[in-house]
């Protein structure tokens, strides 16, 4: 039986298996640590081969792809300089491949379907969670809270907060019939519960944020882009303006208090403190990257210690461009915020100042909730996780690609032409025009 290509490949026809797809990619993401390899072979298999399919298609407008191919190769290239040059090479390896199944994705996978996919994905991992029903006791403030089969609360906060956000997205965006709305209930009701039973300030906090953000741009639909413009530069001037009056009367006090939290941020800030000093030591390039938190190296076993992370493993300094100075240096941290905010002013412009296009504002709302998880999460640097996919994903979603036209338009087109418009609209050709 062979398979028509465009059930694999077209962003139009292929939503059964892009949703499939999706769906594995974040099971992946979520258990490969629990069950191992069979999980990552699984996300590379529902990606890698496509390119065979129409190797085409993905060569098409590649140099748009180039900040992240950059990034990728300066990820790659810190071997050679890195104190852990083993474990540099494997990880930045799979990074690299992980970037490529994420450029695979945004070329044949549209954001509707990855939409779906998400739902499908994060429904069944959440199920699993609560199968599971695991709690962990913070010792740095006492609390016990839902991880479910994840390391932290923090990592199953982040999953409830994407399936709240999809699902509101779904429900404004893409939904077709009541029955739609029947299927995601279920889907936004576990995840809210999810997400309150964590305990994850930073998911709680920010999904609010990013929802009303969404539906301020989706009201812009009935604005014209003259005003649409007129409103996005006055709203972000007075953006600005109110974070620094906050920040300066205490405000970031009295949010933090809201969710249990002190101004040390649980620890946080000692850490910040711990990674800005690793960064004097080798400033522009880092030590490489993955390069610190490996086990027999004093300053890590230091503060794994002090942090009580038995394990040893999966520690970060909990903001993205402390981690990425330390791992790359100055190069490695400007790059990857080059992405973040090309990524962000790619899509919000298009929202703006283009046609008004509900793609673009689902992944603008994407990455502004990356953005704020980024200053205390690391979720964009490393392979195998939610939060550096759907970057990368948004990121190659900015290539407008050309419609690819079948051999029977281009014909159409020829003899449209040649002045012979009128029968192609016929099934029958020519001789269909008239009476025989």
């Amino acid at each position: 039986m062979k398979i028509p290509k465009s059930l694999l490949i077209d962003p139009e026809r292929n939503s059964v298996y892009g949703a499939f797809a999706v769906a594995v990619s974040i099971w992946a993401f979520s258990y490969s640590v629990i069950f191992g390899q069979v999980l990552i072979l699984a996300y590379y298999a529902v990606w890698l081969p496509l390119i065979l399919v129409d190797y085409r298609r993905f060569l098409r407008q590649l140099s748009s792809a180039w900040l992240p191919l950059l990034f990728a190769a300066y990820v790659c290239s810190s071997v050679f300089w890195s104190q852990a040059p083993g474990v540099t090479a494997r990880t930045a390896i799979q990074y690299f491949s992980h970037i490529a199944c994420a450029y695979v994705a945004a070329r044949t996978v549209s954001v509707r379907t990855l939409t779906i996919g998400a739902l499908v994905g994060i429904f069944v991992v959440l199920i699993y969670s609560l199968k599971v029903a695991n709690y962990s006791e913070d010792v740095l403030d006492g609390t016990v809270n839902f991880v479910g089969a994840f390391a932290s609360k923090n990592q199953i906060g982040f999953v409830g907060s994407l399936g709240v956000y999809f699902c509101a997205v779904f429900l404004a965006f893409y939904r077709r019939g009541r029955l739609s709305l029947i299927l995601a209930a279920p889907v936004v009701l576990l995840s809210a519960y999810v997400l309150v039973v964590s305990h994850s300030a930073t998911s709680m906090a920010s999904i609010p944020a990013v929802l009303a953000l969404v539906a301020l741009l989706a009201m812009s639909k009935l604005l014209s882009r003259r005003y649409r413009r007129v409103i996005f530069l006055i709203g972000a001037g007075l953006l600005v303006v109110t974070a620094f009056v906050a920040l300066n009367l205490g405000l970031m006090d009295f949010v933090l208090g809201i969710f249990g939290k002190d101004s040390t941020l649980t620890g946080r800030t000692y850490l910040w403190e711990q990674g800005w000093n690793a960064i004097q030591k080798s400033p522009i390039l880092g030590v490489g990257y993955a390069a610190y938190w490996v086990q027999g190296f004093a300053e890590a076993e230091r503060l794994w210690n002090e942090f009580y992370i038995t394990t040893r493993t999966g520690f970060h300094f909990h903001n993205t461009y402390i981690e990425a100075l330390v791992e790359l240096g100055f190069v490695g941290a400007t790059l990857v915020s080059l992405i973040m905010l090309r990524t962000l002013y790619g899509h919000v412009s298009a929202v703006i100042f283009r046609t008004w296009q509900a793609d673009s504002v689902v992944l603008f709302g994407v990455m502004v909730l990356l953005l704020i998880r980024s200053f205390v999460e690391v979720e964009v640097l490393n392979p195998y996780i939610m939060g550096s996919f759907l970057m990368y994903f948004s990121f190659f979603k900015l290539a407008r690609l050309p419609v690819t036209r079948t051999r029977r338009s281009r014909a159409l087109e020829q003899a449209e032409a040649r002045g012979e418009a009128d029968w192609p609209r016929h099934a029958g050709g020519p001789a269909a025009a008239g009476p025989s």
